[in-house]
């Protein structure tokens, strides 16, 4: 296991240095964009329309922040706790061919699509512990923009930016390689062996 510390723009190099179970701790420009967001970025690109942001080299993190507003109309953020991202596993492979990012941030995994594209393009899935949302408030040094605001707040795109935003394990790197499928054959493996033990026939 290493501890890594990157800055965005992330270049596929350094990606691919990357393996599961390693720590990452990343700052410079990140993005927050749940499913309503994903599909806009992705409806963008189809019509031709002009994106707010370059995405190429970036982390995006399933995340609805909460917010506030100060009387200067400046945006400070509150916590930032992760999104579960098997929400966006129907999409998360189209956004990364598309827009070519360098890390996803979530919690819970992804799956077999997701882990594809990451290997085929060079990303990695960093996973954030849920219930730590103020720890990632703490690393937003500054809200640099908000867009789509229409979607609401919690599925508006935001890009922040970060110092050392972390500890983020990488869950599935761009070798193919995914801790999440590791510990789901294990529990296969071992449900088995219980049923053995006990007597139970699997259906």
């Amino acid at each position: 296991m290493a501890v890594v510390k990157l800055t965005t723009p992330i270049s596929e190099e350094e990606i691919r240095k990357l393996k599961i179970g390693d720590i990452l701790y990343i700052s410079g420009t990140i993005f927050l964009a749940r499913d309503e967001a994903h599909l806009r970025a992705l409806e963008y690109a189809e019509e031709g329309k002009e994106l707010p942001l370059d995405f190429k080299g970036l982390a995006v993190f399933h995340c609805g922040p909460i917010v506030k507003q100060d009387t200067k109309g400046e945006w400070h953020v509150v916590a930032a706790g992760p999104t579960t991202s098997s929400r966006m596993e129907i999409f998360q492979d189209k956004f990364i061919e598309k827009f070519r990012i360098s890390v996803v941030i979530g919690k819970g995994g992804m799956f077999d699509r997701t882990a594809a594209a990451m290997q085929k393009y060079g990303a990695v899935y960093g996973a954030f512990t849920g219930g730590a949302a103020v720890l990632a408030a703490k690393a937003v040094k500054k809200v640099k923009g908000v867009e789509w605001l229409d979607l609401g707040t919690p599925e508006a795109l935001w890009i922040f930016e970060v110092e050392e935003f972390g500890p983020l394990t990488i869950g599935i790197d761009s070798h193919g390689n995914s801790l999440f499928k590791q510990i789901s054959d294990e529990v296969e493996k071992n449900r088995a062996k219980a049923y053995e033990i006990i007597g139970v026939t699997q259906k």
